[in-house]
């Protein structure tokens, strides 16, 4: 979805390539914890991802501890939902997980998806 269906190790994570300036993204937000950017293959109107800016592989592996990071990602997300305009009509979030779950890039992230309507089951 996001990059290629290649998984890639830490070292090569292109996540934490992102996070560290090495590959360029369109920031729509960024803090001590988190970083948001629109997706380069953008599958609706409006499509960013929010990421944690410490690696971890994917939802499976937070721990107890993480509580507060995994609020963040998703109250960030929510939050900037509603302001590029998915407020009134609401958005899709996303959380691949491992391959069966669809997770092409290993380094947590949530999807946001918005700007139109979205059927179920996702297909």
């Amino acid at each position: 979805m996001f990059y290629s269906n290649i998984k890639i190790s830490m070292d090569n994570c292109i996540f934490c390539k992102i996070i560290k300036g090495e590959i360029p993204s369109k920031k729509i937000y960024e803090d001590e914890d988190v970083l948001a950017f629109y997706d380069a293959a953008p599958q609706s109107p409006i499509h960013f991802l929010v990421i944690p800016k410490r690696h971890i592989k994917n939802i499976m592996e937070l721990e107890l501890s993480d509580q507060n990071l995994a609020g963040n990602l998703l109250v960030r997300a929510q939050k900037l939902s509603i302001e590029l305009g998915c407020g009134e009509k609401g958005a899709r979030f996303v959380i691949n997980c491992k391959e069966y779950g669809g997770q092409t890039v290993d380094h947590l992230h949530v999807h946001v998806l918005g700007g139109r309507s979205f059927g179920w089951p996702p297909g």
